[in-house]
């Protein structure tokens, strides 16, 4: 364990009322003008009234009455500090950031202090143009990150030395383990063993053995130059440089991994291959590793992009998603995710990974960072950081200390002697500076684009134990410790993006120029079902930065980081009260993660009990597609479950399937409200089912902004269940991530959260590891804090009934245009609905995508298409949109079916019509004849308000079949610029 001197751990979440967690001090006297509720929910008083009686209630209480079952209501408030002030809440937040001390960390293992650069920190990672967007599933308008994360695709490409990259993944750690399971499913080899190098990260290692145990993988860890492939292996994860610094060359191993039929993986350092012979070079399959160095700041552990590169042969079992370049109906380049095909909803218990996010926000720094500084910024970087480590080495050496390794790039491994690590550690801290105890005579040390002249004379001062200096910095010799035979010789970043944007005047206006391109939530609402895009505050956000919370490295000591401590503490002791349940692990970092590492628990809980056979999962048809694809995931086989007519549970058919299977039964996996927009009504008697066959309840919360302060999981039968902190509270989507997916248990899952084999994490965590850093990505987990400080128990429950009566009042606007597919049994609906378009193909010849389309010229994103159901739209509005933004959406989806009725009667060409032909571009209005059957007023001024304001799609409707066909997932080569 990577800790000296700390403090006992940080007690199990409980529902305690201490002064810890309440901080009511100085908030009494405030009018309601100062509450923060008042900036986050969109009606005001007289508007919620409005909306009241158009949909027939005289009261929210009566609405929340007719749709939440009275079986599972909280009727009482929930026990939440009082709320504070946007600025009371930062002043808040402060004090406990002064208790995080930040201290020079060269402990290295994968994470490394950076500069971000400060047009991409205030353009990028401070700009809700950026972060508040949406996943590019409408890539017609998501062109601007599509393009930055192609451009994070070509880096990795380049870097790596291999032909395919994905759009990024969790974090290291993950991408490891996602490259394992890969592995098993492509290699020819009949084995169930995978090598590992003990040149690992132990924190890598760790997550591998978490995620092999289930699928019954035997891992295998040990010396790369002495395995002997007795035992027949599928893959090998080898890591470059090694984690204590060593370069080794690989490749007679990886050749004699591939006589075996082996695919090898490299975890390979992206910055150090700038000098390095690349992973592709050396004949490795696939390369995985994080971009955090590349302008990411450390943030306690995260969030940070994890990039995953690979053979163009293995392009439909790489996990994650991939940008590709087609054209639209223009016959114009445009962008788009590729190969959707191995998308969850689509695959489900098929599904090559359960993947449901990435990492884009922190993609596109990290490929902005690559396209500031170019080819050449990026090795000069390299080449000081590496020169300032041999100057280290060599002052270490002149010193009596000996450097175990022959070969490094940033990290030395020193050998002490006679002398503790203890004793250098405790030397260090005097002057603020940690290091890596590698065994009791052992440090590592890693160097930095931050490192100076003056920190390798203060580490050398160390490690003098207190004699003077004997030399000076001019005498320490420079020569390269990169192997002649390892040195990279072949060009990357040769695109001209990568090679014009060196200025900040040229990358600002870039930045702009992208961000233009897309559509967020600084345009117009995004109404996803399912995705709740509500307002992420300008006040939960700005701590994100503060160098107390984003310079921390996740290793560093506990004692350093009493400030995060007491965060967990309350963000943890906040969610259990909210939800019901009794701990809390934060370490998931996504919402799949948080699958995961609930059916993780599940299955510790029972083989705890001896009841190792029980792995059959039930899961409802209408489930989110990540559910059935973590199950299997987790050795457990999926059954699914019917719905009835009305879109609920078939209880009858769960019933004899839990029955029939008792004796095997691990889980129910369930979403409520349900994905169908219902809270159905038998949900206890669902939870009782299971219990009583021996299974236990995984609740989905995807749907948790639904139910806060008015029901809660834990009270009615879920055993577990993860929040989607970047849906309900509020940490913003970021284009496609970062997220955090936390899980809440009752106390009998408590011994089976994720713990970590680094970091003490208590008593409380002792499962194996499912993300690489002990509390996921920490330095996004200020959002919620500052969510929940702020809008205090009454304003989270009026938040919730607000998001009911929005969904419920647009609901009632447009289900005489559209049906509405479900409803609860009182005719309302949860925080979403569903519109039901399909009748409309034969009436009109129009799709949901056509509808998707048309919105983009209206100025709005689409809602989430066909799922759950086929042909149909989910309507999510949230609590944060005013009564005129839900009406300007209305009436957008009025006068579209006013189109469609054109169409119907003949007015308007059932083939060449506004639908059909949208979105509409500038271009295509302007330039050429103008030969369709309807006005230019008609495609590009569709209403009122766009004349005001208009948002004009960069690109025409992509032709996604074109793309699948020709598929690119990087830049175009450098002769496509040449005359």
């Amino acid at each position: 364990m990577l800790d000296i001197n700390l403090p006992g751990p940080t007690k199990s979440p409980n529902h305690s009322t201490s002064n810890l967690s309440h901080p009511r001090d100085g908030h009494i006297n405030r009018t309601p003008a100062d509450q923060f509720l008042n900036r986050h929910i969109g009606p005001n008083d007289a508007e919620i009234q409005q909306m009241l009686s158009a949909i027939g209630y005289n009261s929210i209480e009566s609405l929340i009455d007719n749709t939440i079952p009275q079986g599972i209501r909280l009727n009482r408030p929930l026990n939440l500090p009082t709320p504070l002030t946007e600025h009371q809440a930062l002043v808040k937040l402060r004090e406990i950031a002064s208790k995080n001390q930040i201290y020079r960390s060269f402990i290295g293992m994968g994470y490394s202090d950076c500069i971000t650069p400060p047009v991409i920190q205030r353009n990028i990672l401070e700009n809700p143009g950026w972060y508040t967007a949406y996943t590019p599933y409408q890539a017609e308008i998501a062109q601007g990150r599509l393009e930055a994360l192609l451009n994070f695709q070509t880096l990795v490409i380049d870097l790596t030395g291999l032909e395919i990259a994905n759009a990024s993944l969790l974090d290291e750690g993950t991408a490891a383990a996602e490259a394992m399971t890969m592995s098993y499913g492509i290699s020819k080899a009949k084995a169930h063993h995978f090598f590992v190098s003990q040149d690992c990260h132990p924190q890598t290692i760790e997550v591998l053995q978490t995620r092999a145990k289930p699928l019954g993988i035997e891992i295998i860890i040990g010396d790369f130059r002495t395995f002997d492939f007795s035992d027949p292996i599928f893959g090998a994860l080898l890591q470059y440089p090694a984690t204590n610094g060593a370069i080794y060359d690989y490749r007679e191993f990886i050749q004699t991994a591939h006589n075996h039929k082996a695919i090898i993986t490299m975890a390979a350092d992206i910055l150090s291959l700038t000098l390095l012979t690349p992973p592709g070079e050396l004949g490795a399959d696939i390369a995985v590793g994080s971009t955090q160095r590349l302008g990411v700041p450390l943030g306690y552990g995260g969030p940070h992009a994890a990039y995953f590169a690979t053979r163009e042969a293995f392009k439909r079992s790489c996990p994650g998603r991939m940008v590709g370049v087609s054209i639209d109906s223009q016959g114009q380049p445009a962008l788009r995710l590729a190969l959707q095909t191995r998308e969850q909803h689509i695959r489900r218990d098929k599904a090559t990974s359960n993947i449901c996010t990435a990492q884009v926000l922190l993609a596109v720094i990290a490929s902005m960072y690559g396209v500031y500084h170019g080819p050449q910024g990026l090795k000069q970087i390299a080449e000081n950081i590496h020169e300032l480590t041999m100057m280290l080495a060599t002052g270490l050496q002149k010193l009596g200390y000996a450097i175990a390794n022959h070969h490094f790039f940033d990290t030395l491994q020193v050998e002490l002697g006679h002398i503790s690590s203890s004793e250098i550690i405790s030397l260090a801290q005097l002057r603020q500076i940690n290091l890596r105890p590698i065994a009791d005579n052992s440090i590592g040390i890693s160097l930095d684009e931050t490192t100076t002249t003056a920190d390798i004379i203060n580490l050398l001062e160390i490690f003098a134990l207190g004699k003077p200096l004997n030399f000076g910095l001019e005498e320490l010799a420079i020569k390269s410790a990169i192997p002649p035979h390892l040195t990279r010789t072949s060009a990357y970043l040769t695109h001209p993006v990568f090679n014009s944007h060196h200025s900040e005047t040229e990358l600002l206006r870039y930045l702009q120029r992208l961000e233009s391109r897309d559509l967020s939530l600084t345009t117009s609402m995004i109404p996803l079902g399912s995705c709740t895009m509500k307002l992420n505050a300008t006040a939960e956000m700005i701590p994100v930065t503060w160098p107390e919370f984003g310079k921390l490295h996740p290793f560093a000591p506990k004692s350093q980081t009493q400030g995060y401590q007491v965060l967990f503490q309350q963000l943890e002791e906040w969610l259990a009260e909210i939800t019901g349940f009794a701990g809390i692990s934060l370490q998931p970092n996504a919402g799949s993660q948080g699958e995961y590492a609930g059916l993780l628990a599940i299955r510790g809980y029972h083989q705890s009990r001896g009841e190792n056979q029980r792995h059959i999962c039930l899961i409802p048809e209408s489930a989110h597609g990540t559910n059935p694809a973590s199950a299997v995931m987790c050795g457990m086989k999926v059954v699914p479950v019917k719905c009835d007519s009305q879109g609920n549970i078939d209880i009858d058919d769960l019933q004899q399937k839990a029955e029939q299977h008792q004796d095997q039964l691990a889980a129910l996996m369930v979403t409520y409200p349900s994905t169908h927009g219902v809270f159905e009504d038998g949900i206890r008697h669902i939870c009782d089912i299971i219990h009583r066959c021996g299974g236990q309840v995984y609740m989905d919360g995807a749907n948790m902004n639904a139910q806060v302060g008015l029901c809660r999981p834990g009270d009615f039968g879920a055993d577990v269940c993860h929040l989607n902190l970047h849906k309900t509270f509020c940490i913003p989507h970021g284009g496609g991530g970062p997220g955090m997916g936390p899980i809440g248990v009752m106390p009998h899952l408590l011994p089976f959260l994720p713990g970590h084999c680094v970091v003490d994490m208590g008593e409380t965590y002792s499962g194996g590891a499912v993300s690489a850093a002990p509390w996921g990505s920490a330095s996004i987990l200020v959002i919620s804090w500052m969510y929940i400080a702020m809008m205090g128990a009454s304003g989270l429950k009026k938040a919730t009934e607000v998001a009911i009566l929005n969904a419920n009042y647009m609901a009632r606007r447009l289900q005489g245009v559209y049906p509405i597919l479900y409803k609860g049994n009182n005719g309302t609906v949860a925080h979403e609905c569903i519109l039901d378009l399909r009748s409309l193909k034969k009436s009109a010849n129009i799709d949901v995508d056509d509808i998707a389309k048309r919105l983009m010229d209206y100025g709005f994103h689409a809602p989430t298409i066909s799922w759950p159901v086929a042909g149909t739209m989910m309507v999510e509005p949230t609590e944060s949109e005013s009564l005129d933004e839900l009406d300007r959406f209305c009436a957008s989806m009025i006068a579209i079916r006013q189109e469609i009725a054109a169409i119907e009667s003949g007015e308007f060409d059932r083939e060449n019509n506004p639908l059909k032909q949208a979105p509409h571009t500038a271009e295509s209005l302007i330039v050429g004849e103008w030969n369709r059957p309807y006005s230019r007023e008609v495609a590009a001024y569709p209403a009122a308000w766009t004349r005001d304001y208009k948002y004009w799609p960069p690109v025409g409707r992509i032709d996604n079949a074109f793309g699948d066909r020709n598929f690119v997932c990087s830049c175009a080569p450098v002769t496509a610029y040449q005359d």
